[in-house]
C-alpha cells in the first residue's frame, strides 16, 4: 500500500514524463483500477493545467524597467573615492614611513664588513648586551630577510600597477 506522498510523487513523475516505461504502465493500470490514485491524479492534473495557463502568471507592465530606473535615478549616487581623497596626503604618509626605513637600511648597510666571509660584525654602539648577536644575525638570516622584503615589495608594486590599470580602464 502506498502513502499519499508516494502516490503524488509517482503521479508527478508520470505527468512530467519522468517515469520509466515499467512505472508508466503500473501508474496507468492503477489509475484505471484504484479510486484513490484516480482522485489524486485528477487533483494534480488540474493543478498542473492551472499552473501551465498564462492567466495566473502576472506580466509586469511594459514600463517596468523604465519605472525602476527612474526610481533609482532619484537617489544621489556617492562620488568615487578618488574625487574626495587627496592623493598628496596619501603620498605624504607613505613618504613619512618609507624615507626613514630607507635611511635606516642605508645607515645599517654602511656598517657591514663585506670583506669578512660568512660573518657579520655589528657596530660598537657603546651599549653592552649579554646577547651574542652573531648567533642570530648570520648571512642566511639576512639573505632570508632581504628575500622576504623583495617579495613584499614586488607584491606591493603589483597591487599598485593593477589598481592603476583598473582606474585607467574605467575612465
Amino acid at each position: 500500500m502506498y502513502t499519499r506522498e508516494q502516490i503524488e510523487q509517482q503521479i508527478w513523475d508520470y505527468i512530467d514524463g519522468l517515469s520509466t516505461p515499467a512505472q508508466k504502465l503500473m501508474v496507468e493500470e492503477l489509475l484505471q483500477t484504484d479510486h484513490q490514485w484516480k482522485m489524486v491524479y485528477n487533483e494534480l492534473k488540474g493543478f498542473d493545467e492551472m499552473i501551465g495557463s498564462s492567466d495566473i502568471i502576472e506580466q509586469p507592465s511594459l514600463r517596468f524597467s523604465k519605472n525602476v530606473m527612474e526610481e533609482v535615478a532619484k537617489y544621489k549616487v556617492a562620488p568615487p573615492s578618488n574625487s574626495y581623497i587627496n592623493k598628496k596626503i596619501i603620498i605624504g604618509i607613505a613618504a613619512f614611513f618609507i624615507i626613514p626605513i630607507i635611511g635606516f637600511l642605508i645607515y645599517g648597510i654602511t656598517f657591514i664588513d663585506f670583506s669578512a666571509q660568512g660573518t657579520l660584525k655589528l657596530p660598537d654602539t657603546g651599549i653592552k648586551f649579554n646577547l651574542d648577536w652573531s648567533k642570530y644575525l648570520n648571512s642566511t638570516v639576512i639573505n632570508a630577510f632581504l628575500l622576504l622584503d623583495t617579495v613584499a615589495g614586488l607584491l606591493l608594486l603589483d597591487r599598485y600597477l593593477r589598481r592603476k590599470k583598473e582606474t585607467e580602464t574605467r575612465a
